[in-house]
């Protein structure tokens, strides 16, 4: 897709449309250039999105792609009626459908976050945050009790990034606990986790790949170096293996694979709303 560019326009903060749209996008190769365009909820705010999906498209020479999710029939149309993009109506595609099958009309309600002072969802996810901050590579093992998993590897592992996808997106209580060379050493899990071995979640990691990770934050360190972290991973697998802790690999699957896999194996209620 060269000299492509790619519109989301929504009237909330379109993240459903980028989330979505770049999920069709990945299905086809190339790297379009993304323009977000957020909280267009004004006819103002619609024409001059419009203008600027125009003024690409004669930049170009080619039509800008348009995910949208609107609900304000004024504003959609505007896109549809008046821009040059291929406009791609990601809600109105399921909800006409929808609403012929339930025999009830939408809601039209704007964005996943338009009332947070009454969503107990979104006090979930910001008391999860707060978890999961508190707890993060082993800073404190007060209440871990509540934890919901504890996440638990090598240095590097994608163990923080991780917790805190699980917290922003799920509203999960994710701690996460670094495997270190003293942990080796003893041969067990720190006597901190093993009351909860049972909510323990491990990620391990190719050596090479947390050498170069590790090489970016300490260059030429024994902490980075590819036999201290051959060691490391033989060592965390190991014991995660004698503990009888599920782990997984880190190396090629992204956060969001890593949290749903947590999910499915720890917590599957989590996985239903």
């Amino acid at each position: 897709m060269p000299n492509r560019t790619v519109f989301f326009v929504s009237d909330g903060t379109g993240i459903t449309a980028e989330t979505f749209g770049n999920s069709i996008l990945a299905q086809f190769s190339g790297k379009p250039r993304h323009v977000r365009r957020p909280f267009i909820d004004t006819p103002d705010k619609a024409h001059q999105v419009v203008r600027e999906i125009n003024h690409t498209a004669d930049a170009e020479g080619r039509r800008p792609v348009v995910f949208i999710t609107l609900v304000n029939a004024e504003i959609l149309a505007i896109l549809k009626e008046h821009s040059k993009g291929l406009v791609l109506d990601m809600f109105n595609t399921f909800i006409e459908p929808l609403e012929a099958e339930f025999g009830v009309k939408s809601n039209h309600r704007i964005g996943r976050f338009s009332d947070v002072s009454k969503s107990q969802e979104y006090t979930d996810r910001i008391e999860a945050i707060n978890f999961s901050l508190a707890h993060d590579d082993g800073q404190s093992a007060k209440n871990l009790a509540e934890a919901d998993v504890i996440l638990v590897g090598v240095s590097r592992s994608g163990k923080t990034p991780t917790s805190l996808y699980l917290a922003m997106q799920h509203g999960i209580k994710a701690a996460n606990y670094p495997l270190i060379p003293e942990d080796f050493d003893r041969g067990q899990i720190p006597s901190t986790l093993a009351p909860f071995k049972k909510k323990c979640f491990g990620l391990t990691i190719d050596p090479e790949r947390l050498s170069q990770i590790r090489n970016e934050r300490r260059p030429n360190s024994k902490y980075a170096s590819i036999e201290n972290c051959r060691m490391e991973v033989h060592e965390a697998e190991a014991m995660m293996r004698r503990e009888g802790i599920a782990w997984l690999s880190s190396t090629h699957k992204s956060i969001e694979e890593i949290a749903t896999t947590i999910l499915r194996d720890l917590r599957p209620d989590r996985l239903m709303y």
